[in-house]
């Protein structure tokens, strides 16, 4: 109870606050950008955090991405064109009913159905996250060796696209991880003479790098470099919202229970999650037929899971130390800036502090109703801004803000390579996030790894030798196997089935 009133104390205070409400804004202003995501966001704020202390930096990185996520549906709606990847399952969907002549339903929906979806998510955190991290102060080296490896096959498997290609951006970013100086023996790796490579490569350079510059590039090299006009009236957002809600209020908390736990699986993130309850939705639907055609339900589907998503990635993020998404790796990455190790034991140092997060995301979630509201209402001028002038302001904000972090120009040449290698991977269809995650815990991996193995004495069995840990360890190697065993397993079943049906028939 002490450190909850403290936390509170944490909070209320004047430059939180104001950090709170300007990054809920600029998360607004760029989420409503088509082609600036609410990673982006939260990268671009990045730089800024270092001159922040931890609880305003924390509420800085949660007002950006709880705004940005819902503040893609606005471009969705007014112009079927996504302001971030979320949004995208439904975009159609809302675009379709701004042509029927219910604009306002189609977005009022979405910032209120947004606003529900985060705060239930927030909810479990508040709960999930201290059960949790009374059983992870269990885990030892070998069980976070196992979690380590489950997360990120895990982001393999469920990343877009291709699993070959999803396992190459892994080893990618594993291989960058290894840069530097060797954990058991101290000596330099893949350092070439380099001093700034001996000291590895900086996370939060290549975090920045990986995600704003390589949209930039991307967006400068696919779309036009004009300001979009919009010609429609926004009126009564919230007319008609509380009849929706109460019709379809199953699925919201069904949205907001699988946003939830997809947000918390390494790897997904709120792209997979509106993509899956959008899905869903439609299979359980009375009115199937009126899907695609500018359907209410489908807004009701997908934006509760949106930002659900995003407060269940954190879960993992704060538990264990690993993320659950691309936004929450860039959390992890501003804690240790900050000298916080994520993990179970920060629920016992600094409990304060887990507490102020908790009620910065209720905050966040709570403005987003009103500031939703505005952002709509502003949308004209937001989407008239011409990227001509936008990116540019972009490109020269990351440059400063990376150099400030250490002064490095070393940094800058990090952020600049890893943007370019970001945007290839991109236009040869290889997915960004698992080269992010295989970066960000290649050296948690080896670390438990090697721990383990010293304690060990180099047996391999004692990663089965613990309960925990054989139980993870039984996981991820389903999780390996599943591609090969599933379709073995299916012929077989096939054969099988087929002989049976033939001497049925000889019969």
């Amino acid at each position: 109870m002490n450190a909850f009133i403290d936390a509170i104390g944490l909070v209320a205070r004047v430059d939180v606050l104001l950090t709170l409400t300007f990054s809920s804004f600029f998360g607004l202003f760029l989420g409503a950008i088509p082609g600036l995501t609410a990673t982006m966001a939260v990268a671009l704020l990045v730089p800024l955090t270092f001159f922040m202390d931890p609880v305003p930096a924390m509420g800085a990185v949660v007002g950006a991405t709880a705004m940005a996520i819902f503040a893609g549906d606005i471009p969705g709606a007014l112009l079927r064109i996504p302001g971030t990847p979320a949004s995208a399952a439904y975009a159609e969907e809302s675009y379709l009913l701004s042509q029927k002549g219910e604009l306002e339903v189609a977005l009022g929906t979405g910032v209120i159905l947004s606003a529900f979806g985060g705060l239930f998510g927030a909810v479990v955190f508040i709960v999930a996250s201290p059960l949790l991290a009374e059983v992870a102060l269990l885990f030892s080296s070998f069980e976070y060796f196992w979690l380590t490896l489950m997360g990120l096959s895990s982001a393999v498997i469920i990343s877009r696209g291709s699993n070959v290609r999803g396992a190459v951006s892994l080893a990618l970013g594993l291989l960058m991880s290894t840069v530097g100086l060797d954990i058991a023996m101290g000596y330099p790796r893949f350092a070439f003479g380099n001093v700034d490579l001996a000291a590895g490569i900086n996370i939060l350079p290549a975090l920045i790098g990986a995600f704003a510059i390589a949209e930039i590039l991307r967006t400068v090299t696919t779309t036009d470099l004009k300001g979009r006009e919009i010609k429609q009236d926004i009126g009564n957002l919230l007319k008609g919202v509380g009849k929706v809600f109460r019709k379809y209020k199953v699925n919201a908390i069904r949205s907001s229970l699988i946003g939830t736990f997809l947000g918390a699986l390494p790897g997904s993130g709120a792209t997979m999650a509106t993509y899956m309850t959008f899905a869903i939705g439609k299979k359980f639907s009375k009115e199937k037929e009126k899907y695609g055609t500018g359907h209410i339900e489908g807004i009701v589907d997908s934006s509760a899971a949106n930002n659900a998503s995003v407060s269940g990635a954190w879960v993992p993020a704060l538990v264990f130390g690993i993320p659950g998404d691309t936004l929450t790796a860039i959390v992890i990455g501003v804690l240790f800036m900050k000298g916080i190790n994520p993990g179970p034991t920060i629920f016992m140092n600094t409990p304060e502090f887990v507490f102020a997060i908790f009620i910065m995301f209720v905050i966040a979630n709570l403005l987003m109703i009103p500031f939703g509201i505005g952002a709509i209402k502003l949308s004209r001028h937001i989407l008239a801004v011409p990227p001509k002038i936008l990116y540019p302001m972009i490109l020269m904000t990351t440059i400063v803000g990376t150099y400030a972090v250490h002064n490095s120009s070393f940094d800058l040449v990090v952020m600049l390579g890893v943007g370019i290698l970001a945007y290839l991977m991109e236009e040869n269809n290889f997915p960004v996030p698992p080269m992010v995650l295989g970066l960000l815990l290649g050296k948690l991996l080896e670390n438990n790894f090697v721990g383990s193995i010293i304690k060990a004495q180099g047996s391999y069995s004692a990663f089965f030798a613990r309960p925990i840990s054989a139980v993870l360890g039984v996981i991820t190697l389903t999780i390996w196997l599943s591609p090969v065993v599933l379709p073995i397993l299916k012929w077989i079943f096939t054969t099988l089935k087929k002989r049976l049906f033939a001497q049925s028939r000889e019969e």
